[in-house]
């Protein structure tokens, strides 16, 4: 039986937190291969909250036994605003049959500075279950 969860995220300025409207975030998962695959773009409204993504999860029964499976999945997200810092969060769990909102504070640029990848991306840990 498929299980599912969802996300869906608040993108705001990193201090005052002030929501970013039209803020596109992309939701993606890594294949064994290394590479992302696209699960779902999502923009900003003008409260800096997207719209939910559906994930599919690990069947919960499937997780009941030291040694097995996660009991959930992770995706990473990418987000990109005209004058931000692009931000990439990884391995953010999404459990199944529930919501989960990932906080995404943005940084703004200096004049002139160039928005690339960040050097070092924000890495979720796994919950201690």
């Amino acid at each position: 039986m498929a299980s599912y969860g969802t996300i869906l995220t608040r993108v705001y300025t990193s201090r005052a937190q002030i929501p970013v409207a039209g803020a596109t975030v992309a939701f993606t998962q890594r294949r064994q291969d290394g590479r992302h695959s696209l699960l779902a773009v999502r923009t900003t409204d003008q409260n800096g909250r997207t719209a939910q993504v559906q994930v599919p999860t690990p069947d919960p029964a499937a997780s009941e036994f030291p040694g097995t499976l996660a009991p959930f999945a992770v995706c990473d997200i990418w987000v990109e605003a005209p004058g931000y810092a692009l931000l990439l969060v990884e391995d953010v769990q999404i459990f199944p049959d529930t919501q989960t909102l990932q906080l995404l504070p943005l940084v703004p640029l200096q004049e002139q500075e160039d928005n690339t990848l960040p050097e070092t991306p924000v890495v979720i840990p796994p919950q201690n279950l």
